[in-house]
């Protein structure tokens, strides 16, 4: 599972979707608003966990698009716990791209970012995460 290199997926695998071609821009590649929000939802679920509860994404930081994701494609995305804060979780994100049609099981790094979740409670303010 490499792209190429010697790098590997960092963190847990969180979630595995397939690319399909109502997900596409005009140039027929995977929209990056569609691939942000599958690494944003990947991210929450470990952010949910920590703070054993509802959160609210509050920052995207350092997204970096490496590749295209073409129809098709297997979409793994791997997330890595960074930072408790008094109300926050800061989650790494990646996203790995495996292509169905070819016969390798390499994947290729496609999107990486950091993703900040604020814990929030019933009256939707923020609230300690432990």
């Amino acid at each position: 599972m490499t792209n190429g290199g010697d790098e590997s997926p960092v963190g847990e695998l969180v979630l595995r979707t397939l690319a399909m071609p109502r997900d596409t821009n005009p140039a027929g590649d995977i929209f990056g608003g569609w691939l942000m929000s599958q690494m944003d939802i990947a991210g929450a679920m470990v952010a949910v966990h920590e703070a054993r509860g509802r959160v609210a994404t509050i920052a995207v930081n350092g997204m970096v698009f490496h590749k295209p994701v073409k129809v098709g494609h297997v979409l793994c995305c791997y997330a890595d716990l960074m930072k408790i804060g008094r109300t926050s979780v800061t989650v790494n994100v990646q996203a790995w791209a495996l292509d169905r049609e070819k016969e390798s099981e390499a994947r290729v790094k496609v999107t990486e970012g950091v993703f900040t979740y604020v814990a929030i409670g019933p009256d939707r303010k923020p609230r300690p995460v432990k």
